[in-house]
Formats: structure tokens, C-alpha cells, sequence
């Protein structure tokens, strides 16, 4: 079923009701968007002498990060993880992704701050990897990048590194499709559900790269009033 551009309070607005009319676990929805990603890179060739840098938000974003880092390393690649939120400050789904990732034994770090040393450290994971996957912030980013996120994302845009964006690149406004101060520049996004309203938008694909449509699971009945016109 192809799915029109959605807006960022429909995408909300479907992850609650697949939840709460549905009984279906966001947990569930996550893994599939997270697998789903995995398989795209695997599909570019990434496997066992591939480096994987993920850098994961405290929220669903880097969720579906924590995800896809499981996901290749059942398949013998090297992943990396790296939070931008102490594990005690991390949300819902995203907290469960921590713990198995940290029983499974997959390396993962804490980026604390913003300051030179620090910076110098993440510059270095990422010249170390051959991919790197963009799990910071989702679709509810409002207002301008900040802080260690903008740091983050400028290191990254610097780095030349291939991105894969999870959902949308981060800072981008998923409505408008433009840049909240600084926003990743991707390869390709893997966008889940649907394309959001704002990769339409002129200069959008700057930061997008490829897009493509990973399906989470969430059920017709929800998505047919969201079916893309023929």
C-alpha cells in the first residue's frame, strides 16, 4: 500500500492508535523499523569487515538505533553505539534497547559533552567507522539544534563519511524539510511508515539523500485513510 507524505502529528497520532486501539506494542513497531534498516545496509554491502558508528537520542529515535545495532551485529558486523543520554535518562522503548544491548555485550558509550576533548573523541569513533547511522532526534524536533546534538551533527556533515538516516535526517523539520539550524546530511534515509510532508520541500534531498519506505507493521485498517492517490 503506497502511503502519501505524512505530517509529523499523523505519524504520532498512528504509533498511538496502533497502540492504544490495537493493543500492538510500539516495541514491536520499533523492531521492525529498526530491522528494516539493517536490511538496507546489509544490501550496500555492510557486513563482517564493516565498522558501524550509531549514533542514538534518549528517545525513539535512538530506539530504532539501538535496534539496527543488534540487528547487524547478529550478523557479524562491528557496531558501535554511542548515547547522547546517560542510560538513566533515557525513554521508554529506547531505555529497553539500552539494557539489551548492554547484556548482549555490544559496545556502547556515552558522549557527555560538548567540550574540545570530548569532541576530539567523536571525531575519531567516526573516522574509525566506514558507516555511520543517524539515530539522534525523530520527527517531533521543533525548534533549532542545540548544544552537543549540534556539535554531533556538524562532525558528522564534516566527516564524509556514508550516513543512513533512521526516519528522517536529525534537525530536519519533518513538515517544512528544512534545516532547524543544522541538520544531517544523509546518503539515504530509511523513513518509516511513510515519507514525511517535508522531503518534498525544495532543498530537502540536500539532507535526505535516497529515500526509502521501511513498513513497521502497523495495520491497513489505520494506514488506508492515508493511501497515496493513483
Amino acid at each position: 500500500m503506497g502511503i502519501r507524505p505524512l505530517t509529523r502529528e499523523e505519524v504520532r497520532g498512528l504509533d498511538a492508535r496502533a497502540a492504544l486501539e490495537l493493543g500492538l506494542p510500539t516495541l514491536v513497531l520499533m523492531e521492525n523499523a529498526g530491522r528494516g534498516a539493517a536490511a538496507w545496509l546489509r544490501d550496500q554491502g555492510v557486513g563482517p569487515s564493516t565498522r558501524v558508528l550509531i549514533l542514538c537520542g534518549s528517545g525513539n529515535n535512538g530506539g530504532d538505533g539501538g535496534v539496527v545495532a543488534r540487528h547487524l551485529d547478529a550478523c557479524g558486523v562491528a557496531v558501535r553505539v554511542v548515547w547522547f543520554a546517560q542510560a538513566g535518562q533515557l525513554r521508554g522503548d529506547a531505555a529497553v534497547q539500552y539494557d539489551v544491548l548492554s547484556r548482549s555485550g555490544i559496545e556502547q558509550t556515552y558522549w557527555e559533552s560538548g567540550d574540545l576533548d570530548d569532541a576530539e573523541r567523536l571525531d575519531l569513533m567516526i573516522a574509525e567507522s566506514d558507516w555511520v547511522v543517524d539515530a539522534l532526534l525523530g520527527t517531533g524536533l521543533t525548534r533549532p539544534v542545540e548544544g552537543r546534538l549540534h556539535v554531533a551533527i556538524t562532525a558528522i556533515n564534516r566527516s564524509g563519511k556514508p550516513i543512513l538516516a533512521l526516519d528522517l535526517p536529525s534537525g530536519l523539520d519533518a513538515d517544512t524539510g528544512q534545516a532547524l539550524g543544522v541538520a544531517v546530511r544523509a546518503r539515504a534515509t530509511a523513513t518509516f511508515v511513510g515519507p514525511k510532508l517535508g522531503f518534498s520541500a525544495p532543498g530537502a534531498s540536500d539532507f535526505t539523500g535516497a529515500v526509502f519506505v521501511v513498513e513497521i507493521g502497523v495495520p491497513r485498517c489505520l494506514l488506508e485513510p492515508f493511501q497515496a492517490k493513483t
